[in-house]
């Protein structure tokens, strides 16, 4: 049997935490709660870990739902009940909506009557309503703020990561399975008792019997005992999980179903921390900086939590930082994210404790004082000053492409846009080569498809499908905010104070989190450009180019990509580009980041073949953007 799966190991950990909470160790949680005392007893207060929409998330789509995760499993009544999960509008009006609650990963979610106000802030509450299985409240109430866009969600959600890789082999016995997907998902719809995620016995198709929690964009199975050994099983995901849009999951990247074959033992081998972000005993860290951890290998997202990871003041260790905890098992970083900018001239210190696990249920190592593993906890020590953060996008956040006031046009039937795309252009010739979930389809000829996994924006008519007749006035409206949102970005990333000097060619080259500006233009010709976050998932890179930038060579033997490394996401690099951006012009490689150039932004030639790969955006403000059978994979927020 799994002796110490997660549940098990979890009630063990909140025990020993009472113990260390009355001995002053340690307790509470990251959004500043501190322990709950009884007479003699510590009684550990339930507390919200994460929320999606996240604090201050802009852009947040008209249709799609709200979640919050609690650090340990509710009493579901006091969640669903009217007034516990509210969220309101401008002067205070309550949204109308449902609450429903799934105990496996303890997450709570508010699904509007109607559809969001589009570009209206709005704010959600849990009240200290919400118990825990033993009738403990909550010790404050949790608020957190998030603005929407103009646009309702249609883009469909796809497997990005399976733990382990189709065909994988010596797979220990008490491993769990896990599968992430491109953006949040609906937990109803894959946590027990749902039945989305299966995982079967290959030769004989005999069901696995098991668990399944999602927590952030990660759900996981957790088999009921270990596996046989030397055995094929094969995970599937079914259709009906759906994003908090309700959009159905579909095929993507990763192969669905996936197969691996068991090790003849278990996994008894316990994580390590292996890189902090910031390192210990670091001086001068930025107010707005976020806390990373990178583990030796992939950890039990539901053992992750603002309960395992917190932040505190170094002189004042009760006084936890609120905050919410996000893991990535793409990178394997842990990364704390104080909902507030931390105080200058002040030493904190995180820590990780011995609850968080491996998939395996085995204990994370603590502490651990200097070498290797790496130190836990560890201290820094802010300076007064804070670091460039991310380009709001505003309403244009999910498009994979925008042609300015020229359009776009595709050639070659491999382009596939993960998003939206839009233009402001007023002729019907402007768009060609592309058709989207909605049935507008431009000017698409056998050799020349382009297959949009969200909607078409634009202020003309299609060859055929919804809007071929008349412009849709609100298509029309939402592509012309978005390229107003797009100036926007594109100015807020100019006017950033620069912190070095980019190089003629970045071929071959490291870079760092920071902004860098080059007046001329620049390529990477010759080699690969490595953009290292250091162990920062939340490590910004920005590039200033005052006239035009070229990835790849003239030829197909030559494409370049931009290689991400130390937790480094696309969503956190940007291209700032003074005229026009040209990409891999013989086709292939693979482009990290938004790309927001004055004139244009271009893909591989026509004729070629080989796929060129965009994890990002490419948003031109006035010319066109052209391609040639090219995947662009809009980043999550």
């Amino acid at each position: 049997m799994k002796i110490f799966k997660a549940r098990q190991m979890y009630l063990l950990f909140i025990l020993i935490l009472s113990v260390f909470s009355i001995t002053g160790c340690g307790g509470g949680g990251g959004d500043g709660q501190a322990p709950v005392l009884g007479s003699g007893d510590a009684v550990i207060a339930p507390r919200v870990t994460l929320v999606s929409p996240l604090n201050n998330a802009t852009g947040v789509a008209l249709n799609r739902n709200i979640t919050a995760t609690f650090s340990k499993e509710m009493t579901p009544a006091t969640i669903t009940a009217a007034g516990t999960f509210t969220v309101t509008g401008p002067g205070g009006a309550v949204v109308p909506g449902a609450v429903t609650y799934v105990a496996a990963g303890s997450t709570a979610t508010f699904n509007p009557t109607s559809n969001l106000a589009a570009d209206t802030s709005y704010i959600a509450t849990i009240s200290i309503a919400a118990k825990d299985l033993a009738g403990t409240p909550l010790a404050a109430a949790y608020t957190w703020t998030f603005r929407t866009g103009l646009t309702i969600d249609v883009t469909a959600p796809t497997l990005v990561s399976t733990g382990v890789a189709d065909g994988a082999t010596d797979v220990p016995i008490n491993r769990n399975s896990t599968a992430t997907f491109s953006e949040p998902m609906d937990p109803a719809t894959l946590a027990s008792p749902a039945t989305n995620f299966t995982v079967v016995k290959t030769s004989t198709g005999a069901p696995v019997a098991g668990t399944v929690t999602y927590v952030g964009t990660t759900a996981t199975f957790n088999p009921t005992s270990d596996l046989e050994p030397n055995t094929q099983y094969t995970s599937t995901i079914l259709a009906g999980a759906t994003d908090l849009a309700g959009n159905a999951l579909i095929a993507g990247t990763r192969a669905n179903p996936w197969s691996w074959t068991t090790a003849a033992t278990a996994d008894t081998t316990a994580p390590t921390v292996t890189l902090t972000s910031p390192v210990d005993l670091v001086t001068n860290v930025d107010l707005n900086k976020t806390v990373s951890a990178t583990f030796s290998e992939e950890m039990d997202n539901t053992t992750i939590s603002t309960v395992t990871f917190t932040l505190a003041p170094t002189a004042t260790p009760a006084a936890l930082v609120s905050g919410v905890v996000l893991y990535d098992p793409l990178t394997n970083i842990a990364t704390f994210n104080p909902d507030a900018n931390l105080t200058a001239s002040t030493s904190y210190t995180a820590t990780i404790t011995s609850g968080a696990q491996d998939l395996a249920g085995n204990a994370l190592v603590v502490p651990a004082v200097g070498g290797l593993p790496k130190p836990n906890p560890w201290t820094f020590t802010t300076g007064t000053g804070l670091a460039p953060g991310a380009a709001d996008l505003k309403s244009v956040a999910p498009y994979g492409t925008f042609g300015g006031s020229a359009g776009m046009t595709n050639e070659g039937t491999l382009t596939q846009i993960n998003g939206d795309i839009g233009t402001i252009a007023t002729a019907t010739s402007t768009v060609t080569g592309f058709h989207d979930t909605n049935g507008d389809i431009f000017t698409e000829t056998g050799s020349n498809i382009g297959a949009v996994n969200g909607t078409i924006y634009t202020c003309t008519t299609s060859t055929t499908g919804p809007t071929s007749v008349t412009v849709n006035a609100a298509y029309c409206d939402a592509a012309t905010q978005a390229r107003l949102d797009a100036v926007d970005a594109y100015n807020a990333l100019a006017g950033m104070a620069s912190d070095g000097v980019l190089a003629g060619n970045l071929a071959g080259t490291t870079i760092n989190p920071g902004v860098y500006t080059n007046a001329s233009s620049v390529k990477i010709e010759g080699g690969d450009l490595t953009l290292d976050a250091l162990g920062d998932a939340n490590a910004v890179f920005v590039f200033q180019i005052g006239s035009t930038l070229t990835v790849g060579g003239p030829g197909a033997a030559f494409p370049q990509s931009i290689i991400l490394t130390g937790g480094a996401q696309a969503k956190n690099v940007f291209w700032q580009v003074g005229t026009a951006a040209t990409i891999n012009a013989g086709g292939g490689g693979t482009m990290e980041g938004t790309i927001i150039a004055q004139s244009g932004v271009s893909f591989s030639t026509s004729g070629n073949v080989a796929i060129v790969t965009l994890n990002g955006r490419a948003l031109s403000l006035v010319s066109s953007v052209t391609m040639t059978n090219t995947v662009i994979n809009v980043p999550a927020p």
